[in-house]
């Protein structure tokens, strides 16, 4: 049995930029309005012929790239959407296909925004039991074809975009188990069914995002502490350890009111993305990490939180070490 790392990240967003000013001129709403309910001040948003499988293809081209992997050494993708059209082939088959990838385990995983943290567990575990030496994480949305641009509370939140990583193995279980130093700390998941329908999509084939807002944010700023708290104790830290977090970007008023209960370092490095990508649910994760690491923000191999939470209403996260 060996361990597992994050060898490298790649990302995808879209070119289309929406700002609160044009939304304010599709629906009731302002900049001001968004900024102080939501911190987000634009996201992107695909083109119409432009699916989840495209923006998915090219992130994780990049972190392929980066890993400096053939296509041949992947023997695992998995691909974390709630938006994909296709249920069959899924869109972890299509990505296969369109990076030549010859015979990988294809499929996808649906956990809403936890969904990348919930699949990268799965990668995690299936490479520690030696099912694939590399595997590809993808978490791919297209939010914006199941907004309701009519309703205020929602559609200021949502974008579309793309994280994906490449996890490998390492020889040393223990160590990348372990501190966050070599690789994917264990995993703390669940989900709450009673809280089903706080995140949902609604209607059968052209379904529309919808949320108890208020619900959400109570459990994620009463429940989410200790489950990062844990997360840390399972990898041998404590938060004090930490380098960075990266939550799901739902919300900046959520990020900041779970991120004050931690004891976090002031110099910890805390994942914004939300404020220029908005909420791209299972995306989220992957793109602001990806962000992070392509700038430098955090050193290769600090200890970073990843913590996601949404639809089921499920939960997933665990610290890794920064690729």
């Amino acid at each position: 049995m060996s361990g597992s790392r994050i060898a490298a990240l790649g990302h995808y967003q879209p070119s289309r930029v929406l700002t609160n000013d044009e939304l304010s001129t599709m629906v009731d709403t302002s900049d001001e309005w968004i900024r102080r309910r939501t911190g987000i001040a634009t996201r992107r948003i695909a083109a119409p012929d432009e699916s989840v499988t495209d923006m998915a293809a090219a992130a994780a081209g990049k972190a392929l790239a980066s890993a400096g992997l053939r296509p041949s050494g992947i023997g695992l993708i998995t691909v974390a959407t709630c938006t994909a059209i296709d249920r069959c082939p899924s869109t972890a088959a299509q990505v296969a296909a369109r990076l030549g990838i010859p015979s990988a385990v294809a499929y996808d995983l649906n956990n809403g925004c936890a969904g990348f943290t919930t699949a990268l567990a799965g990668a995690d575990h299936a490479v520690r039991a030696g099912a694939a030496r590399h595997a590809l994480v993808i978490g791919a949305e297209k939010m914006s074809d199941v907004t309701d641009w009519t309703d205020r509370g929602t559609c200021v939140l949502l974008g579309d975009g793309a994280g994906a990583a490449v996890v490998s193995a390492v020889e040393d279980p223990d160590g990348a188990g372990g501190t966050g130093r070599a690789g994917i700390g264990p995993v703390v998941w669940g989900s709450d069914p009673t809280r089903a329908d706080a995140v949902r999509l609604v209607g059968e084939w052209h379904p529309r995002f919808a949320q108890e807002g208020q619900s959400v944010f109570r459990w994620a700023t009463g429940e989410l502490p200790a489950i990062a708290r844990e997360a840390c104790r399972r990898a041998g830290l404590t938060p004090t350890d930490l380098a960075g977090v990266v939550t799901h970007q739902a919300n900046l008023r959520i990020i900041e009111a779970v991120l004050r209960q931690l004891d976090l370092r002031d110099d910890v490095v805390i994942a914004q993305d939300v404020v220029e990508s908005g909420n791209t649910s299972a995306a989220s994760v992957p793109l602001a990490l990806s962000k992070l690491t392509e700038r430098g923000d955090i050193p290769s191999g600090a200890p970073v939180l990843l913590l996601a939470f949404g639809g089921g209403l499920s939960w997933a996260g665990q610290v890794v070490a920064c690729p």
